[in-house]
């Protein structure tokens, strides 16, 4: 996957892109996974060159400054990111079904999740 200079995905959201690539890749046959893939990196392009785009939803909701997501095109993924000065720090890309409220409790705007 190829991902801008200036966005840094945090191992959560690693974590996450690689699950949801292998449940697709495990569940349908190669296309959709390819999909998500190329859907992931055109939100991550299109973020790079608008960082402020995104939904201010669930800063509020969980009481995390700045924190903004965007959906994916054709899946129901949303990436969870904040934006700094000179960078774009993506913390989670979660499924829609998820309880997004709980999978984001823990994170905090200074740190990195491993």
């Amino acid at each position: 996957m190829t991902v801008p200079a200036h966005v840094s995905l945090r191992q959560r959201a690693i974590d996450d892109a690689d699950t949801a690539f292998g449940y697709l890749h495990a569940e349908a046959p190669p296309g959709p996974a390819e999909n998500f893939v190329d859907d992931l990196e055109r939100a991550l392009g299109l973020l790079a060159r608008q960082p402020l785009t995104g939904s201010l939803r669930f800063a509020f909701e969980l009481n995390i400054p700045n924190l903004r997501t965007w959906p994916l095109e054709r899946f129901p993924y949303l990436i969870f990111y904040v934006v700094s000065d000179d960078q774009i720090d993506v913390w989670r890309l979660l499924h829609t079904s998820r309880d997004v409220l709980a999978s984001l409790a823990d994170e905090q705007p200074g740190t990195i999740s491993q």
